[in-house]
């Protein structure tokens, strides 16, 4: 019975990442929960209790995608990088500068699906317009949305995946993870400069007439910043995310709806409602996992990180997990490790660890996580494309200095 939920587990999420005949993730991941299910592999105490653990998750992720894609139909997004081709001066390095402060404020307060997939069509759109290469602009959204996904506990779903209910408050979360977050975006933004040197020595062309935003755009970014600020002062309270960023979204919709009616039913056609079971039934795998003896398997390697010589444990651990999500993608990673962790007891220091090791890893190559790959689908709505081969060139260097750095700082 425990080799045939792995059969079906390992298959389903092999087959999310390879996407045969271009089928969507959320279909293989939800047909493999629902086959466990089905074959009575995982009983129906097991799916309610996964798919409660899951609910919170969830409805922080409809309130995110309802928030970003109201923010783009009115065209904050594109603002955005208005501005930052504005403030390039005829630099494709200031551009690059900007583009990547840009993607780091939208990752810290939008979390980096937003980045990831409605920030790039944005700057990719004005890259083209100053008509210099893109990229390194590009490559910046989708690793800066990695890199600073844990500036905060809203800045990644996976965060919410590790830690479950025992998300820390956002002071014990500042005090471990604000100075690797810091290091993490600052390493990243090296190495792309450095990867990048002739790219970023070009002219932009003149960046012409500055957009303004409409009536309707200026309540969706007051919205957006009322519902960031809402969230940090939840996770300072230490209550759990899912229903306030939920209640954020549709109370943007709201008060978007007084300038433009056609808003709230345009942006949430556009959220990509399918991330919901893809999250759902990967929560249900991991619970079959767990009863097949998954944290039977992981019980002995969390106790030797936990009593690991210092730093030994936090490395070992960060770097493990940083490098077993690119060969599994981090969100089934991240709930695996979430489950061993809890599992483990008390866990500190090489919780974080582990959680920096989940956000980071996916910048070494575009199976990592799910933003890369809808940035990469993003990608080529807009009939532009950056190869699997590309990406990895650039995160065999960036992605291991962010984690060493960001590692190393973490105390």
């Amino acid at each position: 019975m425990a080799i045939l939920i792995w059969i079906i587990a390992l298959t389903s999420i092999a087959l999310m990442l390879l996407r045969p005949r271009g089928i969507p993730e959320w279909i293989w991941i939800g047909s493999g929960a629902l086959v466990l299910l089905a074959s009575r592999l995982l009983p129906l105490s097991g799916a309610v209790l996964a798919l409660r653990e899951a609910l919170d998750v969830c409805l922080f992720l409809a309130g995110m995608m309802i928030l970003a894609e109201l923010a783009r139909e009115e065209g904050v997004f594109d603002w955005v990088a208005d501005i930052a081709v504005h403030h390039a001066r005829g630099s494709a390095g200031r551009l690059f500068f900007w583009v990547y402060l840009s993607g780091t404020v939208v990752t810290a307060f939008l979390s980096n699906d937003a980045t990831a997939v409605v920030l790039t069509p944005a700057v990719l759109a004005a890259v083209r317009r100053a008509r210099v290469d893109p990229r390194p602009h590009l490559l910046a959204c989708a690793l800066v949305a990695n890199a600073a996904s844990f500036v905060f506990p809203i800045s990644n779903p996976a965060n919410l995946v590790v830690f479950g209910e025992h998300l820390p408050p956002l002071g014990t979360w500042l005090r471990f993870l604000a100075l690797p977050s810091l290091a993490a975006i600052a390493a990243t933004y090296a190495s792309l400069w450095l990867l990048s040197p002739k790219a970023l020595r070009e002219t932009t062309a003149p960046a012409g007439e500055a957009r303004h935003l409409s009536a309707a755009g200026k309540l969706a970014l007051a919205g957006i910043v009322m519902a960031a600020a809402g969230l940090l002062v939840s996770s300072g309270l230490g209550v759990a995310l899912g229903a306030p960023t939920c209640a954020a979204g549709l109370l943007a919709l709201a008060m978007v709806a007084v300038k433009d009616r056609s808003a709230p039913k345009n942006a949430l056609r556009q959220v990509s409602w399918s991330v919901l079971p893809l999250v759902a039934g990967l929560f249900m795998i991991v619970e079959a996992l767990n009863r097949a003896g998954m944290l039977r398997f992981t019980r002995p390697g969390m106790d030797w990180l936990t009593h690991a010589p210092d730093g030994v444990g936090k490395f070992a651990g960060g770097g493990a997990v940083a490098l077993v999500s690119n060969a599994m993608n981090n969100l089934p990673v991240g709930l695996a490790a979430g489950s061993a962790l809890r599992a483990a007891g008390p866990h500190g220091l090489l919780a974080h660890a582990i959680l920096i090791g989940v956000d980071l890893g996916p910048n070494l190559s575009v199976t990592g996580s799910l933003a890369t790959i809808l940035w990469l689908i993003a990608l080529r709505r807009e009939q532009a494309e950056i190869t699997a081969w590309q990406f990895l060139k650039v995160g065999a260097v960036a992605m291991p200095a962010a984690l060493v750095l960001a590692l190393l700082a973490l105390r």
